[in-house]
């Protein structure tokens, strides 16, 4: 088991991939009890005609983030790495980030955890449609469109 345990890694997911939101089917991950927010302010958008959520490697800027954490085996790794177009120009960069358990008091332990990320420069031209936001909410969610293949 404990084997098992470092195989996995941990991810923050904020958008698209929580549970019953649209990419949701494709992480295979094991929900860790709890919510949980990212421990520093970081803008959330959401960008673009097809309406989808970006988290912005601007630490220090927007507010706290809202998200689910999850347990990956490195296969879904993979599967979430390819759905975020990591390593692609236009894709997202998935990082490292410290994430709290929302509400606690503040002492509680920082989580290091996997998110996938946009760089600033990637805004440069993009519509932001709503933001910066605390929550990627359901009625947001509604108006997400997948990439025509």
């Amino acid at each position: 088991h404990a084997t098992a345990l470092r195989t996995m890694t941990l991810v923050f997911v904020y958008g698209t991939l929580k549970e019953g939101y649209p990419n949701f089917p494709v992480n295979h991950g094991r929900r860790r009890a709890g919510q949980f927010e990212t421990a520093r302010p970081h803008p959330l958008y959401v960008v673009g005609e097809r309406w989808v959520p970006w988290l912005m490697q601007q630490p220090g800027e927007g507010l706290t983030v809202v998200g689910e954490l999850y347990e990956v085996h490195p296969a879904t790794l993979v599967e979430l790495d390819a759905l975020e177009a990591v390593g692609q120009p236009n894709g997202y960069q998935r990082v490292e980030l410290e994430v709290r358990e929302r509400g606690a008091d503040g002492d509680e332990p920082v989580i290091l955890a996997q998110a996938y990320l946009k760089r600033p420069e990637q805004l440069q031209g993009q519509a932001i449609q709503a933001g910066p936001l605390h929550d990627y909410p359901h009625d947001l969610a509604l108006r997400y469109r997948r990439a025509s293949a």
